[in-house]
């Protein structure tokens, strides 16, 4: 931000008056002796005060990061716990959830009457976000065991709308957030773990909150709820929304609403995933199937049919939203990958997607039809780092974006289905039954035939004609080979203000007050460590800001095109010879995970730290 100063200057005339004491005859002769010199005069008066200087020029601005902006603690969540599930509605309604509290806490509130000590969905009570003033007072840190186990706010009170288990009086009698086989007879896991949230409107003051449970196998919840006079709310419908058509989801994690408003929710597929691998090679072994507990309650949700790994790792859309049965859709044009979540913009075609994993690729997509993401074209990111930068703070990146493929859910959809029935008996050490990187290469490299077994291939595939679905099935592999930059680590939320960037991009006046002519996208990372901080590839970070993290912005252009990615607000530096909570300064962002673009311009950040008691940050931005 610029800071301007004026320099007034002021000049004071001084009067002397002094006396010389000169002796001055003209007469013939010689000259007479000096004469001594006389007494100093009296000061005379202070003259009057020149007039003020002319200001001063404007100073250099500074560097992009911490400094430039203001960090405002709006709330902290109870021990254990991250912020999750950022989302402000139309009317100003923020909600937010408490993902894996500790079990250990027992403090209560008037709004939240059970401790908070499961995973938890709820509300910040009374209070309209959309009219906050423009400065704005902290949360305090808490420092008592009770605000250690409560959601302290700086603005409103933390309602609790829903926990693990709930069943709503009987309503959902399986209870919130619990996770059963695809034919609904056996429990397998309890959830605690509430990720994003959405929002559609039914009217004023109600809507459906649809919200992630992050786990393996995922789900998803709708609650309808309304609020009262005075801003407080029920749950008058609750259910977990039924999966079984898509063969169930995995690790729903962070999502968005369209412009057409749907809620997209993200399957962050984190079984077996490396940078320089595919993903599945271990998917059926029987040794895995045994002792990794996510991959054996996903053989369980489908038993006694084996899973199908390529059914997970999606953009999955919820269609029919607000009718008795909500319709789910997996788009695979979109990619299979880590999916954090995406993020689509008001042209209804544009779509941005992060990869939470390290070696992430940040993706892009655009879709054929506006409004119909079901086929498409894929590109990932290819970044150059700013010459002689390398500080996170400071660092920014030229972007272009590398075509991967271009295809459409039915036909990925067959090729997906050649991977059905694979079972335990099938494994053969040292080979796979699934795509291997040997696949990749050679797709990349445009063989015409996939490689055989012996040559390092898929059983599936062995001497088949190449066709493109590596590119849908195995994403990143298939990114980072063709040349996009597969180095970010824990790509998190990524989110634009729709009204900001319609306004921007196609000059639609939609922002009362404000003339909006450049709008971003924002990015938040965790982690800026390991794959950005390696010196090697396009992203080669120093590692000072490390596991505190930062957000990122990009411009979005012409067409809502991204070219350039730049830091906006850093973590503090990472104090690696401390440990917990006091490794990255309680002041300062700590591992950020969701953002949320305000339309007023100011960003809301939810932590994903290892702070006692993680916050839900408000960012305002410099101005440019």
């Amino acid at each position: 931000m610029r800071n301007k100063q004026q320099t007034t200057l002021k000049f004071t005339a001084l009067a002397l008056a002094v006396s010389l004491g000169l002796s001055g005859c003209f007469l013939e002769g010689d000259d007479g002796a000096d004469g001594i010199n006389g007494a100093d005069g009296a000061q005379g008066p202070e003259g009057a005060e020149g007039p003020a200087g002319g200001q001063g020029p404007t100073g250099d601005q500074g560097p992009s990061g911490e400094s430039s902006g203001v960090l405002t603690r709006i709330a902290t969540v109870p021990d254990g716990a991250e912020v999750t599930g950022i989302f402000l509605t139309d009317e100003g309604d923020l909600f937010f959830n408490v993902q894996h509290p500790s079990g250990a806490n027992t403090a209560t509130t008037d709004l939240s009457p059970s401790p908070i000590n499961t995973g938890t969905v709820g509300v910040l009570a009374g209070v309209n976000f959309n009219n906050l003033p423009a400065t704005l007072i902290d949360s305090p840190v808490p420092t008592s065991q009770e605000e250690r186990e409560t959601v302290m706010s700086a603005y409103g009170q933390y309602q609790v709308l829903g926990q693990t288990g709930d069943t709503f009086d009987g309503m959902l009698p399986a209870g919130l957030g619990h996770i059963y086989t695809l034919d609904n007879e056996t429990l397998i896991l309890e959830n605690d773990m509430p990720d994003f949230n959405g929002f559609v409107s039914t009217g004023d003051g109600e809507g459906y909150l649809f919200s992630n449970w992050e786990e393996l196998p995922g789900g998803m919840s709708r609650m309808k709820v309304q609020k009262d006079d005075r801003g407080i709310w029920t749950v008058s419908e609750a259910m977990m929304l039924d999966f079984s058509s898509v063969w169930g989801t995995a690790a729903n994690c962070f999502g968005s609403m369209t412009p057409w408003n749907t809620p997209l929710t993200s399957e962050e597929w984190v079984v077996d995933s490396s940078v320089n691998s595919t993903t599945d090679a271990d998917w059926n072994d029987p040794d895995e199937v045994a002792n990794n507990s996510r991959l054996g309650r996903m053989w369980a949700m489908t038993a006694p049919d084996a899973p199908n790994p390529y059914n997970y790792g999606y953009i999955a859309e919820v269609t029919d939203a607000v009718s008795a049965a909500p319709v789910i859709v997996k788009h695979f044009a979109m990619g299979r990958y880590e999916h954090e979540n995406a993020t689509v913009m008001p042209d209804g075609k544009t779509v941005y997607l992060s990869q939470d994993d390290t070696g992430g690729v940040f993706f892009k997509f655009v879709a054929d039809t506006a409004e119909d993401l079901s086929a498409g074209t894929l590109y990932g990111a290819k970044l150059v780092q700013d010459v002689g930068q390398n500080d996170p703070a400071t660092t920014g990146f030229d972007v272009t974006w590398v075509e991967i493929a271009s295809g459409d859910n039915t036909t990925i959809q067959a090729w997906i289905n050649e991977y059905n029935g694979i079972g335990t008996d099938d494994f053969v050490e040292g080979q796979s039954s699934y795509i291997t990187l040997a696949d990749v290469q050679a797709w990349v490299d445009g063989d015409a035939t996939y490689p055989t077994e012996a040559d390092g291939g898929s059983a599936v595939t062995a001497g088949d004609p190449m066709d493109d679905r590596v590119a849908f099935l195995e994403s990143r592999a298939a990114a980072k080979l063709k040349g996009a930059t597969a180095e970010w680590r824990k790509l998190e939320g990524i989110s634009i203000n729709h009204d900001r960037a319609k306004e921007a991009v196609e000059g639609v006046d939609l922002i009362a007050d404000e003339i909006v002519t450049d709008a971003y996208l924002y990015i938040g990372i965790a982690d800026i460590d390991n794959t950005m901080t390696d010196d090697e590839g396009d992203m080669q970070l120093s590692a000072r800001v490390k596991d505190c993290g930062g957000v990122y912005r990009a411009r979005l252009g012409e067409g809502y095109n991204i070219s350039r990615i730049e830091p906006v607000v850093m973590g503090s530096t990472y104090r690696s010879s401390l440990t917990g909570a006091e490794r990255c300064d309680v002041n300062n962002l700590s591992q950020p995970d969701n953002v949320i673009v305000m339309k007023d311009g100011r960003i809301l950040i939810g932590e994903d730290g290892f702070q006692e008691n993680n916050t839900l940050w408000m960012y305002q931005p410099a101005a440019d």
